[in-house]
């Protein structure tokens, strides 16, 4: 299935979990943080301003960012758990 977020919307795969610690000791699942990092899947047109023109997002497909800990909206897409964000959610983008 494809989805294309609307508007400023952003659709974002969080980043695995990590299974085990530094020292190697395993987390269970009790214990583990969602992340707060993940990749841009998809993007919308852009945000409409106030004079009518469509000003564009500055986050792309592939791009690795962070985000509000409780930002978003959880979505199943075929399967695998995504989040939809504004890009106001998104607090930068991670580069290499």
């Amino acid at each position: 299935m494809k989805i294309r977020p609307l508007q400023d919307r952003v659709i974002v795969q969080r980043v695995k979990e990590e299974e085990k610690t530094k020292g190697g000791l395993y987390i269970p699942d009790t214990a583990k943080e969602k992340p707060i990092e993940g990749t841009v899947v998809a993007v919308g047109n852009g945000k409409v301003a106030e004079d009518g023109t469509v000003r564009k997002l500055d986050v792309k497909e592939g791009d690795r960012v962070l985000f509000g800990k409780y930002s978003g909206t959880e979505v199943k897409i075929d399967g695998e758990e995504h989040l939809i964000l504004r890009e106001d959610d998104i607090l930068g983008v991670i580069e290499k």
